[in-house]
């Protein structure tokens, strides 16, 4: 009897064990894509996630939403999350969206142009190739994401730090690029806040919304993105609003930050 029930306990944790192998899936929240890049004579990862009931075959179209330091080791999981949930249909904060998370390879190289100040040079050599890089997303990356994706003419970038400093360098340079900007605690300072001394043009442009946003990160990081935020009220075609966070930081304020932003760009 003894042995009956053994043999009876040793099927039964088999089983077990063998329905728990089967009933194992991977768990996926989007698609991974490579794109040549000639601009940049180089490979490119692209993360992609895909809103809930996407499908090629049929005629609904998305905005999209690019998306730097988008490498699933940095922002694109918890973005992509954060999207999921604010377009649930009983949240309904923004629309389902694709979201573009563009992996980096080397973030300082793509995300600056040239400085004068030599110290930067000297602390970060490969600086200073956002031209290129802004020349990849309007010739190529764009270009790919229409030809593979069902999407609309909606497109917002998201950016922080250096991305920050990349999205209003988009944002002042190439402004048709996209319709909406977030910047998330820009790094205005870079090569002695030369950006800010630009006038960009906007009259030719369409509307633009921008999002600014920045936390308790210092006098120059929260005085220049104030700075920047006053120079885009003076153009009729930018809709702008800024907000400050003073009980965040630098390595903190990131989520929240978008997170309001995209409420505020569905409204």
């Amino acid at each position: 009897m003894k042995k009956i029930f053994t043999l009876t306990i040793l099927s039964f944790v088999l089983q077990i064990h063998s329905y728990a192998q089967s009933a194992k899936a991977n768990f996926s929240i989007g698609v991974i894509d490579t794109i040549h890049s000639k601009v940049l004579n180089e490979k490119r990862i692209i993360n992609v996630y895909l809103p809930e009931g996407y499908d090629p075959k049929d005629t609904i179209k998305y905005p999209v939403i690019y998306l730097l330091d988008g490498s699933k080791d940095e922002d694109f999981i918890h973005v992509a999350g954060l999207i999921q949930y604010l377009s649930f249909p009983w949240i309904n904060q923004t629309k389902p969206s694709i979201v573009i998370g563009i992996a980096n390879i080397d973030r300082r190289r793509d995300f600056t142009y040239p400085t004068t100040v030599a110290k930067d040079k000297q602390d970060f050599p490969t600086t200073g190739s956002s031209e290129k890089f802004i020349s990849f997303i309007e010739t190529e990356l764009q270009l790919f994401v229409i030809a593979n994706y069902k999407t609309t003419t909606n497109k917002t970038i998201i950016g922080q730090s250096l991305g920050g400093l990349l999205v209003t360098e988009i944002l002042f340079k190439k402004p048709h690029l996209f319709n909406n900007y977030v910047i998330v605690s820009p790094s205005l300072w870079w090569d002695n806040e030369s950006l800010l001394k630009l006038k960009p043009d906007f009259s030719n442009q369409s509307k633009l919304n921008v999002h600014i946003s920045v936390g308790k990160e210092g006098d120059v990081m929260v005085r220049d993105a104030k700075a920047l935020f006053q120079k885009l009220q003076t153009s009729i075609k930018i809709k702008t609003t800024f907000k400050y966070y003073g009980d965040m930081k630098h390595e903190t304020i990131y989520h929240t930050a978008l997170y309001n932003a995209l409420v505020w760009l569905n409204k």
